[in-house]
């Protein structure tokens, strides 16, 4: 069944690969990137079922004015993709206070942003589902990736939470964990390094530079195949509320839920004694 679908990010990397399957699925799809222009040449140019508006995810009008110009143009949103992202790397020290909140406001307030714009279209359909992608980093926390872990464990509370809140109304939410996909978050443009540099981390950092520089297209998940699986998900009667996409992001979520219960375990006597002891003497 054909369905309105709003996607973020759809520039370049995943949310490319994203717009261009759902448009050859047959959907009618909303195209969003802080460059119309390049999403629009992505894309294969003007089509009867696209629509490109510039979205700036950190901006609120322009949230507000893509909703507006999707319900226009197709009548309605069934589906929110929030793909936009980026990433800050470096050691804590090393990433300074104004690149911490640039992570912030990219990767959690960005998309609060536009799920704020489209939560009260769905509302009013009482249909819809929100669809945002996380990362493995945002269940298990890495070296070198503390501005972007922290992003995105914020990132996954939000969602889990917002879907108690939406519920009611026949929204669904989706949070999606991938882990090392062929994206363009690697590129320049999407990575940030650390502007600060301290000697005591310079040997790491620079080893973790070339590492990450190497890294990029050689990661093991196809984007296309993810874009694919996103869209069966959209069309489930009852979505998935968790996708953890790729097998490296299994194995890192059953190695973090096999860490959670043995520390559970751990935490047993001490944890258990805290409760409140009405015995009177």
């Amino acid at each position: 069944m054909s369905k309105v679908i709003l996607v973020t990010g759809a520039g370049r990397g995943l949310g490319t690969d994203i717009a261009r399957e759902a448009l050859a699925a047959g959907h009618q799809v909303v195209a969003t990137g802080r460059r119309p222009e390049e999403v629009q040449k992505s894309l294969g140019g003007p089509q009867v079922d696209l629509l490109v508006t510039k979205l700036d995810v950190t901006n609120p009008d322009d949230a507000e004015g893509t909703a507006l110009a999707a319900v226009d143009r197709f009548g309605r949103i069934d589906v929110l993709i929030n793909s936009a992202g980026n990433l800050f790397t470096g050691y804590f020290e090393e990433i300074s206070p104004a690149q911490m909140r640039r992570q912030f406001e990219t990767n959690l307030f960005g998309p609060m942003n536009v799920t704020r714009a489209v939560l009260p279209i769905m509302r009013r359909q009482r249909a819809g589902h929100v669809i945002t992608i996380t990362s493995t980093a945002g269940l298990v926390g890495m070296e070198f990736t503390s501005a972007y872990a922290a992003s995105k464990f914020a990132e996954e509370g939000w969602m889990e939470s917002l879907r108690y809140d939406v519920e009611p109304y026949g929204i669904h939410t989706t949070i999606v964990e991938p882990g090392y996909f062929r994206t363009e978050l690697l590129v320049d443009g999407s990575t940030n390094w650390p502007e600060l540099s301290i000697d005591d981390y310079a040997p790491r950092t620079a080893l973790r530079i070339e590492g990450m520089k190497t890294m990029n297209g050689k990661q093991p998940g196809d984007p296309a195949k993810l874009a694919r699986a996103l869209l069966t998900i959209a069309d489930q009667e009852k979505p998935l509320q968790r996708f953890i996409a790729g097998t490296d992001a299994i194995e890192a979520a059953e190695a973090k839920a096999k860490e959670l219960r043995a520390q559970a375990e751990a935490s047993r006597e001490l944890g258990d004694s805290l409760a409140h002891d009405d015995t009177t003497v």
